[in-house]
């Protein structure tokens, strides 16, 4: 029978197995040394806060993976033999391969600052970050400084500031951000970060870390010179391929490990899936490394299908991505870059007092709608996916706005102020279609 080893059982790993499993009677092994079943990494954050515990992350019910005969084995991988086709683990013990997955995900990123390895230091990726950031907190955190402006950065600052302990956050940019943000939302960003209390230092760096007995007791700021005392640093400056387990197995590897259409490697039988894997031809517009979940989970379904005899060519499809600043959702499909092309026109829209914003991007030339970006706004993905693969015109788009909008019924809705802003900018007389949502949607989408 064919032997299936996954290394990793994150959203990637995990949703391979599951595929695998529905289209075939393979044997399935999923190996971790993370957890020993697999949890939903984004709600991490949810756990420290007092939202969730840990057991309301997993996927699936631990009975779950025996029924379905997927094999779980707890260990870390030390080395991968891609001549034996075998893995070796940290308890000594070696399993054997037909086809192997590598799902390892991501690490964080460190840059060689002084005292970056001391205790009170880390990122935040895996349930081990979050146990030492309980750690260090019941130890005792009088104050906390984040080094990086992104999504991880702004979650670890939410999550001290629900335990009230103050936070300075150091963005090396002008504005939080803004190599992703247009400069419109990355301002309303700043105000809600100082809004809630947060120490936010832009155009600022981290110089050196200093420790005490080989814990930390201060950072020393690269612009200024400041020297701020604190008890944690959090290392939150991204992300890179984790991808130590294929040191020396012949798997030829960049910043990630080296995959083609099929999500194969260089070495037979050897994929690589999800945050660790390096696209050698990535789609026009993608990026050859994308850390994010629906990425995972779209890698695992494809490269299953591929496994089990169906070869699958990867296809991402439009970006989207979702987040949340403290009380900010963000939402974000297609093309909406931090700074508008000419052939582009952007169409921005704020809310006067509220922290709430749409934009749409559309080629100027031909109308066609290339990108939306929402804050504080929930849009149907199904319904700006499709506007954005049809080239559906701008005009059309707004006209039938109501659509997108995903808030409950008893939300207010901003779209007939985008239309009015659109109407006074152009002169002209667009109106929003006003017939019920529900029946909008579904002959939007299945009529």
């Amino acid at each position: 029978m064919t032997n299936i080893l996954i290394i990793g059982n994150g959203i990637a790993g995990s949703t391979a197995a599951r595929y695998i499993r529905k289209n075939s009677d393979y044997e399935i092994t999923m190996i971790s040394g993370e957890t020993e079943y697999p949890f939903s990494r984004t709600a991490l954050m949810y756990i420290y806060m007092g939202h969730i515990k840990f057991v309301h992350t997993k996927l699936y019910e631990d009975w779950f993976w025996q029924k379905n005969r997927i094999n779980i084995v707890k260990a870390w991988v030390k080395k991968i033999n891609t001549e034996d086709k075998s893995i070796l683990l940290d308890n000594g013990q070696r399993l054997n391969y037909d086809k192997l997955i590598i799902a390892t995900g991501s690490k964080s990123n460190k840059f060689g600052w002084p005292g970056q390895d001391l205790n009170g230091v880390q990122g935040l990726y895996h349930l081990q970050d979050l146990e030492n950031m309980e750690a260090a907190t019941k130890t005792g955190i009088n104050k906390a400084v984040i080094v990086g402006g992104g999504l991880i950065g702004i979650e670890m600052a939410e999550m001290f500031h629900s335990r009230h302990i103050p936070v300075t956050l150091l963005v090396r940019e002008d504005s939080f951000w803004n190599i992703v943000l247009p400069k419109e939302e990355s301002a309303m960003i700043n105000q809600h970060i100082l809004a809630n209390g947060i120490d936010l230092r832009l155009r600022e760096e981290l110089l050196e870390i200093k420790g005490n007995d080989g814990q930390v007791k201060s950072i020393v700021c690269k612009n200024s010179g400041e020297e701020i005392n604190c008890e944690f640093v959090g290392l939150t400056v991204g992300v890179s391929p984790n991808i130590e387990c294929i040191k020396d197995s012949g798997i030829t590897s960049n910043r990630g490990i080296i995959a083609d259409e099929y999500l194969e490697t260089s070495s037979k039988d050897v994929y690589a899936i999800g945050d660790c894997v390096e696209l050698s031809h990535p789609n026009i517009g993608r990026k050859p490394i994308e850390a994010v979940w629906y990425t995972g989970r779209m890698m695992g379904k494809t490269v299953a299908q591929t496994i089990c005899d169906k070869p699958t060519k990867y296809e991402p499809g439009i970006w989207f991505n979702s987040a949340k600043f403290f009380d900010i959702e963000y939402q974000v499909y297609g093309d909406i870059p931090a700074k508008t092309p000419e052939h582009i026109t952007s169409l921005y829209w704020q809310h006067p007092t509220e922290n709430k914003a749409i934009r749409i991007n559309f080629d100027t030339a031909s109308g066609a709608v290339t990108g939306f970006n929402l804050m504080g706004i929930r849009y149907r993905h199904a319904v700006c996916e499709k506007w954005i693969a049809d080239k559906s015109n701008i005009e059309t788009v707004i006209e039938n706005l109501s659509l997108a909008n995903f808030d409950p019924e008893f939300f207010e809705e901003y779209e007939s102020a985008f239309v009015n802003m659109y109407n006074q900018k152009n002169g002209k007389s667009l109106k929003l279609k006003s017939k019920r949502k529900l029946s909008l949607v579904e002959n939007f989408l299945f009529g």
